[in-house]
């Protein structure tokens, strides 16, 4: 049975049930293909049959062999965003070997193609760009949305990452260089999250900047016009979502990098219409809550005994907000005493509702009357204030602020608690809260540390501690792939709550022993699996799932089966 992949080529079982790809090109534009492209691994007979012969090195490769030599040019790239550029190169033009080199290498690869490196190469968008990849959407094409969908080469979009850019890794508004983290992501879903790149779509929201020194820049690629806002914004959007249902009906959307005046807008705006969800806001969550839960597992402790504060009102630091405060009702706490155990601060404070705050800052106001006994120097208590009065006992990070956890704010969480939990989860490495050296230092080794960004091991005394690393990538990837095998028609906050623990369930069992917050990226294949498994579970206990009747073990055979593998099928012309 033929399944439709674009109009170049499809994917069929042949008589015995195996695999094939159908070509609809031959000769140097099948060599222009990236996902048809396997270079030296043509053999003599596909040579002549697909009128190549002679157009590549003579010699005959497996693709284990183009990895090696492959990862060689890699190691060889001198800086991180020169390895960047190769790997980009090497996927725009041989995408099925990019997979499976990031498969032989992914823990060494991820900081490269994701944070930190990928932060530096959206800035130097416009001097990098080299080849396209994705769909751009602006002012000029936005009214065209269906015909703009029509030109994607892939027939079957299942995910897409979209962005505008408006507030990129700590970097802010980057324009139309933010395509970048869209880029970045869907290699993610496909590398560790099981997603084929066949049914992946990476999208530019270019809705314009306010950055002039880019609008009047020679070489920018983008809108060279200020931002749409308010009702204009909305309305370019939903001409996009509207041209996803309709061309795209079972896609996801991951809203990816929105600024916090819009990021909590557009994801309740959308997210009954198509599933979608904000990474920013309900990944950072999830990954945060999985990694606190763990924390307290080493502490002999439960969540619900724990006060925590939160640096940070974005929407990273209300998404962890959220996913904390569900956490504690999990544990047993009502709504209202889950959010009496929560303090998050924003740049003029503790947030307490005789202030003026947006929106979606409110419900995590504490009342006057619970700061009212407290020793404060002004009527708004600031991060150390606020750690001595409600004796914290975690720590989290979300400010995009370097050096805001001073050796004042981490001994006050200390004082609060044996074994003190700090979490500066701001990226990238330039504005963590906090280096992990500092933090054991100042808590004789005592505190556990997770950051956002990769850190080396810390020497305390004889042993080496490992840095836990709360990266999205433990989430979304499972998160989506899940979404996709349950055809879920909504991804729910439940679904999003279940990737949480999956993720701590997965730390405990394999780690547990080893006092480790998160797994090693190494794993991240495996937690996708143990993830989506469970997001497809909760999914159809939601009744939110069209997905084959599974229960139980069935679930992760079905995700184990479906992950997709880089692999070179055989060829044949249509």
């Amino acid at each position: 049975m033929s399944k439709r992949v674009g109009r170049y080529f499809d994917i069929r079982r042949d008589e015995s049930g195996n695999q094939v790809m159908d070509v609809a090109v031959d000769g140097i534009a099948l060599l222009r293909l990236p996902m048809v492209n396997r270079g030296t691994a043509f053999t003599q007979e596909e040579r002549i049959t697909l009128r190549i012969d002679g157009l590549l090195p003579p010699a005959v490769t497996t693709l284990e062999q183009q990895v090696a030599r492959t990862y060689l040019g890699f190691v060889e790239a001198p800086t991180p965003i020169a390895k960047y550029q190769y790997l980009r190169a090497l996927q725009d033009r041989h995408e099925i070997l990019f997979y499976a080199l990031l498969d032989a290498h992914l823990a060494e690869m991820l900081p490269i193609i994701y944070t930190p490196t990928v932060g530096e190469a959206v800035q130097k968008y416009h001097f990098l760009y080299q080849s396209p990849r994705g769909v751009t959407f602006a002012s000029t094409n936005i009214d065209r949305a269906a015909d703009v969908l029509a030109c994607y080469p892939w027939d079957d979009v299942r995910m897409i990452v979209a962005t505008d850019s408006s507030a990129i890794l700590g970097i802010g508004d980057q324009g139309q260089g933010g395509i970048g983290i869209s880029i970045g992501k869907l290699s993610l879903y496909t590398a560790a999250g099981g997603v084929s790149p066949l049914h992946t779509m990476p999208v530019a929201l270019d809705v314009g900047t306010e950055r002039i020194d880019l609008i009047d820049h020679t070489h920018y690629l983008g809108v060279r016009e200020r931002r749409l806002k308010g009702e204009p914004y909305l309305a370019f959007l939903d001409k996009f979502v509207d041209g996803v249902k309709a061309k795209f009906p079972g896609a996801v959307i991951q809203w990816e990098d929105l600024s916090k005046d819009t990021a909590f807008t557009v994801l309740e705006r959308y997210r009954d219409k198509l599933p979608s969800f904000n990474d920013d806001i309900q990944g950072t969550g999830a990954v945060t809550l999985a990694g606190v839960l763990n924390a307290c597992r080493l502490r002999g402790e439960r969540l619900r005994d724990q006060k925590i504060v939160i640096h940070g009102a974005g929407a990273g630091g209300i998404g962890v907000t959220w996913a904390l405060w569900q956490g504690l009702i999990r544990d047993g706490l009502t709504p209202e005493a889950a959010a009496s155990h929560i303090f998050v601060l924003d740049s003029k404070g503790l947030l307490m509702k005789d202030r003026d705050m947006e929106a979606y800052k409110r419900p995590f106001a504490q009342d006057v009357a619970a700061t009212a006994s407290w020793k404060k120097a002004k009527a708004i208590p600031n991060l150390v204030e606020t750690i001595e009065n409600s004796g914290a006992t975690i720590l989290v990070g979300l400010s995009g602020q370097p050096g805001a956890f001073d050796e004042a704010a981490v001994k006050a969480v200390a004082k609060n608690t044996e074994r003190p939990v700090v979490f500066p989860l701001s990226n990238p490495t330039s504005s963590c809260e906090a280096l992990p050296s500092d933090i054991l230092a100042w808590t004789n080794g005592k505190a556990i540390v997770a950051t956002g960004s990769p850190f080396d091991p810390v020497r305390v005394g004889t042993k080496d501690i490992e840095i836990g690393q709360g990266n999205n990538a433990f989430i979304f990837p499972g998160l989506g792939f899940g979404a996709i095998l349950s055809n879920a028609k909504k991804l729910t906050d439940a679904m999003v709550l279940e990737a949480a623990y999956a993720l701590a369930d997965y730390t405990a069992e394999k780690h547990g022993k080893t006092g480790r917050i998160y797994p090693p990226v190494d794993e991240l294949q495996e937690v996708s699996i143990r993830v989506a498994t469970r997001v497809i579970a909760k999914a159809i206990e939601e009744g939110v799932a069209n997905a084959p009747k599974l229960s139980g073990n069935d679930i992760e055979t079905y995700v184990r089966s479906r992950f997709w593998k880089p692999k070179y099928l055989p060829i044949k012309v249509a």
